[in-house]
This record gives structure tokens, sequence and C-alpha cells, in this order.
């Protein structure tokens, strides 16, 4: 994945920028309800990640948009049955839970995730 596409140094940069802000005191109030750092492990790397994201929410139902999906292969971890990540200090501490990337009729693919312990 790193140093690929959108895996090269500046958009590493650009995620640790992001990933500054939400942790921020003044921003990351601000950020927390549409930005999350998620980890996850590769499928086939076994190597752990973790990248912000923007994500919506309805309830305890929590989706993630894929912009350009094509340029990213990050998602592509959750498709079939999917698979376990976790959500960095989502709602003051960190969150884990099974997510499942999908692909619309578009390309579109977003990735729906269901917290442990939700009902």
């Amino acid at each position: 994945m790193a140093g690929q596409g959108f895996g090269g140094p500046i958009v590493r940069g650009v995620n640790n920028g992001v990933v500054a802000l939400m942790k921020s005191s003044i921003l990351g109030r601000r950020m927390s309800g549409s930005f999350v750092e998620i980890s996850y492990v590769g499928r086939r790397s076994g190597k752990a990640f973790s990248i912000p994201v923007s994500y919506r929410r309805s309830g305890q139902d929590i989706v993630i948009m894929v912009a350009m999906p094509d340029k990213k292969n990050w998602w592509r971890n959750f498709l079939g049955e999917g698979g376990p990540i976790t959500l960095l200090n989502f709602d003051g501490s960190d969150k884990t839970g099974h997510a499942v990337a999908t692909r619309d009729e578009r390309g579109g693919v977003s990735v729906a995730v269901r917290l442990d312990g939700v009902a």
C-alpha cells in the first residue's frame, strides 16, 4: 500500500497533519463528529495501519465513504465478509468493531462499521 499512488510520502504527510489536527485541543472537538483515525491489519501483509477517515453516523451505524476508491487500497481489506477494525479515540475511547466494504453500481465504495457490543 504505502509508496504507491495515494500511499506516497505526500499523502502520508497530509494524513499525519490531519491526525495532528484531530488531536489538537481547539480543532479536535470540531473534527471529532466527522473524522476518526482507524486502525486495521492488512489481510495480505499482516502489518498494522492507521489512517484518518471521514465518516457519518446514524445512531450506532458508522459509514465511511471512500473518496476516489480506485486510487486507494485500504478499504479492500474489508471486502467480502469484512474484517476487524478499531476506531481510535472514538467518543472518548478506542472502539473495536467489524467493517464491511461494498461497491455500489456507480463505483462508489462505502465501509459499514458495526461496533462490538452494540446490538
